[in-house]
């Protein structure tokens, strides 16, 4: 969890002492305090922070007060340091910055301390600690991003035979399962900011399903998926996470049209994509069970029968 977030300035602080006590105190209501250090050897500062001996200075034997920080540094050597120890780090522009300075690696770049928000911050922790974001919240749910220690629980949720009359099921072997998830939260929730998330009962803490965007070769328009749990299907759950989930689509990724494709015969998910004012344009044919059994990771391709299905596509447009 963050706690800290120091910020290096190599130069000279882009903010005002006045806005860097305002960004503080913003910052201390989220339980997050802000310390600035001004110009000096990042070894020396590094140190202060991990302690001097040589133990403490390996990055595996980070202590935990320094996995809770994120650094932000305005010169590219000190970021370079400061993440070949094995913490988090961003890069920092400011209005003395050098034109085209470069932090190589970086994830993250902010500008304007005092304008940045808390979220932003949690957020670029997060990704480099490899903590799920949290998305959104219904009255009942979390909505989430996926981690490789829930495929276990959707392992559970497949169980049930029902779960692929309509939909692809999951990877024979839950190992393949886990090293696809690894990769689809390292190349598609980084570089792409948004996909298909985990849904969350706020009651019990369980996963009960997913839901979220995709993006299908061949299609122009970004696609909304989702699945319920047996055990919680016929609750209203599908409907409450999909109207926040548009909603959130709408106003944070700024989409102004949606596609869905749903299975011809799975009429009571159609239904439900008509009352999130979806409406039916095509039908398509589209191959499924693209993987195949194995999940390959290096560069090959794991090949299998050839398997299309028929599906109704229904778009939503922004009024």
């Amino acid at each position: 969890m963050l706690k800290t977030v120091v910020y290096i300035f190599h130069d000279n602080a882009d903010s005002s002492f006045k806005e860097l006590e305002e960004e503080k105190a913003y910052l201390a209501d989220y339980g997050i305090l802000l310390e600035t250090i001004s110009s000096q050897r990042i070894q020396d500062i590094w140190a202060l922070y991990v302690g001097s001996t040589k133990a403490a200075l390996e990055s595996d034997k980070l202590p935990q007060s320094v996995r809770e920080v994120l650094f932000l540094c305005d010169d590219p050597d000190d970021f370079a340091y400061i993440k070949s120890k094995g913490a988090y780090a961003c890069g920092m522009i400011t209005p003395v910055s050098k034109q085209g300075i470069s932090f190589e690696g970086a994830q993250y770049i902010f500008s304007e301390i005092d304008d940045v928000d808390a979220d932003s911050f949690i957020k670029a922790y997060q990704r480099q600690a490899g903590e799920p974001w949290d998305i959104l919240e219904t009255d009942r749910l979390l909505v989430r991003e996926t981690t490789v220690q829930d495929v276990d629980a959707l392992y559970e949720i497949y169980a049930e035979p029902s779960m692929t009359r309509y939909m692809e099921g999951l990877f024979e072997d839950p190992a393949d399962e886990k090293r696809y998830m690894k990769d689809y939260i390292e190349k598609v929730y980084s570089l792409m900011g948004f996909g298909v998330w985990s849904l969350v009962s706020k009651e019990d803490g369980k996963l009960i399903g997913r839901a979220g965007f995709s993006v299908r070769g061949g299609f122009d328009e970004p696609e909304l998926g989702f699945f319920i749990g047996v055990p919680w299907q016929r609750k209203g759950f599908a409907t409450e996470a999909c109207e926040a989930i548009m909603e959130y689509g709408r106003q944070v990724l700024m989409f102004d049209k949606v596609q869905t494709l749903v299975k011809k015969e799975n009429e009571v998910s159609i239904h439900l994509c008509k009352k999130l004012g979806f409406k039916v344009v095509d039908e398509v044919e589209i191959e499924e069970d693209i993987y195949g059994g194995t999940y390959i990771t290096d560069g090959r391709v794991s090949l299998g029968p050839d398997k299309r299905g028929r599906y109704v596509r229904l778009k939503w447009t922004a009024s």
